[in-house]
């Protein structure tokens, strides 16, 4: 299988070679050239996800230098839970949140990090950038933690993420570097960007990313939604809508893949927060990009999502596709009426999309089940969440591992030149 950037202005590589640039020389985004599509409402799923998904992404490997390594690199990747818990008849929480850093990002992050560690060189490693808005930079250092081949650069917002986040983001060992940025999450990504733009940066050590825009991160989130939904079918004998808060949309983008290759899923609805980018594309049919809104639901604050050139791939159907807003206040109110309803409790992104499912009318709900994606635990965030559900909220065992590390974050300006001059740093030490 060979994979083109999203602009076409560039020739046709690899799923390796798209996985090692991160992102396409023309500044576009790698996407298969044709989706491989198969019946997967008949899928087994009795063998769980890492079976499941080995062969679900068979395909994207196909002829690939990785594709003997798949099997391994699914086990590793998908050894964690994915439970799904009826909430109501006809709604399901998929709780996406039970690997090591307490969000769904683990899968993608782990996926990601075993393909660089097969495909790099010890004696010059891949340094990996991950712009962060909360959660993918802590689940990236995770996965990089002890790599040989690879090494992780994490970037996120001062001032603009939880407190058990920022602990997160940099508490990892080598070859892990945390940057604490003096701007919002766009520009976290504007520097990524700018990283990339940058021939001699990116041929100096070399560049890769670590966010959604690499097709790497993409391909396991299409995977286990595709499971989830299979299992469903299995389960219960109906094809769900799945319901997915979502910021830089790779979360959606991963969905759309599952259905156009045949997993059993109906509408896809898309949940952000007060960020308006998506919402007024989906009313109006015009994206523009505008700078990020702070907000409670903080790992989805962003005002340009990266994959949004993505949803004009021709294999991809968005006729199905629907986004909600959801602003601050909502949020809190959802927390607070599902504890008191249901006794669950969300964190504010999973809460987003537990607003969306709300907000449908008697007769859609009834079109189908629903899944609604719980990106993250609710401990990550309970200096807000304690005071609206009024109880406190116990700390998983991996979570509090985390908090037993020690944390370390360099200070670094929102300009190219700083973000080049710590890297100059970094290659003057050991991977």
């Amino acid at each position: 299988m060979k994979f083109k950037s999203t602009r076409g202005k560039t020739g046709s590589v690899s799923l390796s070679e798209a996985i090692r640039a991160g992102q396409a020389a023309d500044g576009g985004l790698f996407m298969p050239e044709q989706l491989p599509v198969s019946d997967y409402g008949k899928a087994d799923t009795s063998g769980g996800l890492a079976a499941f998904a080995t062969h679900f992404l068979t395909p994207f490997f196909d002829s690939d230098p990785l594709a003997d390594s798949l099997p391994e690199i699914c086990a590793e990747a998908f050894d964690i839970a994915v439970p799904e818990i009826a909430l109501a008849e006809d709604m399901s929480v998929l709780e996406l949140f039970h690997g090591p850093t307490g969000a769904f990002k683990d899968f993608g992050a782990r996926f990601l990090m075993a393909c660089l560690d097969r495909l790099g060189d010890a004696a010059h490693p891949f340094t990996v950038l991950a712009a962060t808005s909360g959660d993918t930079g802590g689940a990236v250092g995770c996965a990089a933690e002890g790599r040989l081949a690879a090494r992780a650069v994490i970037l996120y917002p001062d001032g603009r993420v939880s407190p058990f986040q920022a602990h997160q983001l940099s508490c990892w060992n080598a070859p892990v570097t945390t940057l604490k940025i003096a701007g919002d999450f766009d520009a976290c990504q504007a520097l990524v960007k700018a990283a990339f733009a940058d021939p001699d940066l990116t041929r100096r050590y070399p560049l890769t990313s670590a966010n959604s825009i690499n097709i790497g991160r993409l391909l396991p989130q299409a995977a286990y939604i595709a499971f989830a939904a299979a299992r469903h079918v299995a389960n219960a004998g109906r094809k769900p809508g799945i319901i997915i808060p979502t910021g830089n949309l790779g979360h959606g983008v991963g969905a759309l893949i599952a259905r156009a290759c045949g997993a059993p899923l109906g509408p896809v609805i898309l949940a952000t927060n007060a960020n308006a980018a998506l919402h007024d594309w989906a009313k109006t049919g015009t994206f523009q990009p505008r700078p990020s809104i702070s907000t409670i639901a903080n790992a989805m604050d962003v005002g340009a999502p990266s994959n949004f050139e993505r949803l004009d791939a021709p294999s991809l159907s968005v006729g199905d596709l629907k986004v909600e807003r959801v602003p601050d206040d909502a949020i809190r109110a959802r927390i607070k009426t599902d504890y008191g309803r249901l006794g669950y409790i969300w964190c504010p992104h999973s809460a987003c999309a537990a607003e969306a499912y709300a907000r449908l009318s008697p007769a859609k709900r009834a079109e189908h089940d629903w899944l609604i994606a719980a990106t993250a635990h609710p401990f990550k965030f309970a200096e807000i969440i304690e005071p609206i559900v009024g109880k406190a909220i116990e700390s998983p065992a991996t979570l509090s591992a985390v908090l037993e590390r020690k944390a370390n974050a360099r200070q670094c300006d929102a300009s190219p030149a700083a973000l080049a001059a710590k890297l100059a740093e970094l290659e003057k030490q050991p991977a």
